[in-house]
């Protein structure tokens, strides 16, 4: 009866195929950023020498024999496990959380790099919130210019410029498209940002430009950042790192032609980088689930100590057949010295 399969050996066994299976892919999967193609069989070794030492931890956990050297033989190696398993898990389930992050910060970004350039220029009205109100009302004005639904300077339009005279305390002169296409519109929504922009800012041509480029790309990057954020994980997951990239590039442009133009003295601009290049890294994996902790990480990093280290614990806690952890009648066995007799 000594090496009778008990229901509770059936049950293990099942269980932890289970689980090595599925840390074996996700260990497969979380290795391959550093390992290439070999980490296929090197996942498979760890699971293999996991699924012996559970063996032989039950076991020895049966025949009341010491198990303290097999756990932390077990521990060290399921640690490998563990570590790339929750990057392959982090990297799946907070994937399109990260890309969306790093959108909104390169959103603010351009907002406030026009906001920082803006109270660098010399000006003609003086109060940074009203010279705010006019860049927000400009922005809708261009918008309204060129909506498809009604182009050029219409009711909406007007409306607009009547808010930007009150804030500007002068006549804006309403001006005409070239044609009746498109482009024309374009063209008549940025002469439109031309005559206002003077109105408020004393700028030389270089400044002018530098403003009115600033702002195209704020407007710009922030309607196609919206809209991407819009579509579905997956469309976002493939399209957002090509877009970071453009926008971090454009970002860095602007920043850099401001450096020069306003000197080190007025404007100081720091290069931006892309974190998201870094989604897949184990480093990465786990530096952002530290400095964004919540419960999701919290799930992610429950999940990962189930798949490597839930089946050690229950075989532990799991006592024999008959009722006792040693596996014999008498005692309950560490090292062979007898702690709890048995009544």
């Amino acid at each position: 009866m000594k090496n009778k399969i008990t229901p509770t050996d059936l049950f293990l066994a099942v269980l932890t195929l289970m689980l090595i299976s599925v840390s074996f892919y996700q260990t497969w999967l979380g290795l391959q950023q550093i390992f290439g193609t070999s980490s296929f069989v090197i996942s498979l070794v760890l699971s293999l020498l996991l699924l012996f030492l559970l063996w032989q931890l039950r076991k020895s956990k049966m025949s009341g024999l010491e198990t303290r050297g097999l756990v932390l033989i077990y521990f060290f190696i399921a640690s490998f496990c563990f570590i790339a398993n929750f990057n392959a898990l982090y990297t799946r389930f907070m994937r399109t959380d990260i890309f969306t992050t790093e959108l909104r910060e390169l959103n603010d970004k351009f907002s406030d790099l026009e906001t920082n350039v803006e109270s660098k220029l010399n000006y003609s009205v003086a109060d940074a919130q009203t010279r705010q109100a006019i860049r927000s009302e400009l922005n809708l004005l261009k918008i309204q210019i060129m909506d498809p639904r009604n182009r050029g300077i219409g009711p909406e339009a007007k409306q607009i410029i009547g808010r930007i005279e009150k804030l500007i305390g002068k006549k804006i002169t309403p001006l005409t498209p070239i044609d009746e296409t498109p482009s024309g519109y374009a063209d008549l929504a940025d002469r439109m940002e031309e005559q206002i922009v003077q109105m408020v800012y004393n700028l030389t041509p270089e400044e002018k430009n530098l403003m009115s480029d600033i702002n195209n790309a704020t407007l710009k990057w922030n309607k196609d950042i919206q809209n991407l954020l819009l579509k579905s994980h997956q469309e976002i997951d493939e399209m957002a790192q090509g877009q970071i990239d453009k926008a971090i590039s454009e970002y860095n442009k602007l920043g850099n032609r401001a450096h020069a133009i306003l000197g080190e003295e007025k404007f100081k601009f720091d290069m931006a980088h892309s974190n998201t290049q870094e989604v897949g890294k184990i480093g990465f994996a786990f530096n952002h689930a530290i400095s964004h902790f919540g419960m999701y990480q919290f799930v992610v990093l429950m999940g990962c100590v189930l798949l490597d280290f839930g089946i050690m614990i229950i075989i532990l806690l799991v006592p024999s057949e008959n009722g006792n952890n040693g596996g014999r009648g008498d005692v309950f066995r560490t090292k062979g010295a007898t702690l709890i007799p048995k009544n």
